[in-house]
């Protein structure tokens, strides 16, 4: 009977794992918004090949993500000003950095020369 009950839980907990849409470090779940950091990346990665496998363009409205999907289009935002980006690479890999934004996503919402900025990020799809 016990090992029943192990099995059944195990087939549970794997349900309930590929039930689960989408999970991002606690801080973006599914279609809620999220106050993370961003950075960004540009030109010293121009033509590299990302996680995904497309060529890294630092003038298109692209994002690297340590979880989210491939493809899944996320929107950022700073006060009144917004970019929706595709994820298209894996990082950042820096404590406390959520998604890092192609330097044409990251001047959409600020100056280069900030570095970081405080963002709302939303998973669009």
């Amino acid at each position: 009977m016990t090992k029943q009950l192990a099995i059944m839980e195990f087939a549970l907990l794997i349900a309930l794992i590929a039930a689960i849409p989408l999970i991002v470090v606690g801080k973006v779940v599914g279609d809620r918004t999220g106050l993370v950091t961003a950075s960004w990346y540009g030109e010293r990665y121009r033509g590299k090949p990302t996680a995904s496998g497309e060529l890294f363009d630092p003038d298109k409205l692209t994002a690297a993500h340590r979880r989210l999907p491939f493809g899944t289009k996320v929107r950022c935002q700073l006060g009144k000003k917004f970019v929706v980006v595709t994820i298209t690479d894996r990082g950042p890999f820096v404590k406390g950095r959520e998604i890092d934004l192609s330097r044409a996503a990251f001047q959409r919402l600020a100056n280069t020369d900030a570095g970081l900025i405080q963002i709302r990020m939303k998973v669009l799809k």
